[in-house]
């Protein structure tokens, strides 16, 4: 079972429950994807495979690409992107997604509304603000699947950052809220992570929410005052040969290929 294929079954379970239908979209959108082509890449620009299915057309993507390989029962031509970047690049394209078709649990069509609202939901980008907290306090108030959105999320950060710690912040002027204060982070993979808090955020169901996000270095002072009060996610370690978040083809949501 895959992330994607729990994220599958817990929706699946409760067909009511609108915050599991949340967490699979979120699921989806942070997942690295497999993206059957009828032919090899040119540069930036590809070419799906699709397939009509009663009178709508799907690309179809998997979550491994040995499931591509079982579904195409052979080698097949792919592109690799994440969910945010496919989203993007099938909007308004009127086109949906076959998402492990037959090859595994999570096996499931998204007509091409869903991707369009998948996309909309994924476009708003974090705003950009000099400001730092002038007092820390432990997080309070905040709902569990706000929590878990951000476990999940930050898991497949990998190599982005050496650590986050979420506090309770109050500001200049007496704004009070909470910060996702991550340290040590990859120069270049800043906007990833913004997006990876927002889109936590998102998809955890929790109306009118706000998380601010900032960025420090271990040898910042104020680094030492958010490891006495915050609470403490740690990012997996970067692969031998890592990447940052972005770098590779199809996996910049704001430079996804092209469809030829």
């Amino acid at each position: 079972m895959t992330p994607l294929d729990q994220a599958h079954a817990a929706m699946e379970a409760a067909p009511a429950d609108d915050a599991a239908r949340l967490r699979f979209y979120d699921r989806l959108a942070g997942s690295e994807l497999v993206l059957m082509l009828e032919a090899e890449p040119e540069g930036d620009r590809i070419r799906p495979a699709i397939f009509p299915v009663e009178e709508q057309r799907f690309v179809l993507v998997f979550d491994r690409e040995e499931r591509l390989t079982a579904f195409a029962e052979g080698p097949a031509p792919y592109a690799a992107l994440s969910g945010r970047a496919l989203a993007a690049m099938l909007a308004g394209q009127g086109i949906g997604l076959g998402v492990n078709l037959g090859v595994a649990p999570s096996s499931i069509l998204i007509e091409a509304g869903s991707v369009d609202w998948l996309a909309e939901t994924l476009a708003t980008a974090p705003e950009e603000v000099e400001e730092r907290p002038e007092a820390l306090s432990p997080p309070a108030g905040l709902p569990e699947a706000l929590l878990t959105a951000l476990d999940a999320r930050l898991a497949t950060a990998e190599g982005l950052a050496r650590m986050a710690y979420l506090v309770g912040a109050t500001y200049a002027g007496g704004r009070r809220g909470h910060l996702m204060a991550f340290v040590d982070a990859v120069p270049g993979a800043e906007p990833a992570l913004a997006r990876a808090v927002g889109d936590a955020l998102t998809f955890s169901g929790v109306e009118a929410g706000t998380l601010d996000v900032g960025f420090f270095r271990v040898s910042d002072p104020f680094a030492a005052r958010l490891a006495r009060v915050g609470l403490r996610f740690d990012l997996p370690e970067a692969a031998p040969s890592p990447q940052v978040a972005g770098a590779a083809p199809g996996m910049d949501p704001d430079r996804p290929p092209r469809l030829r």
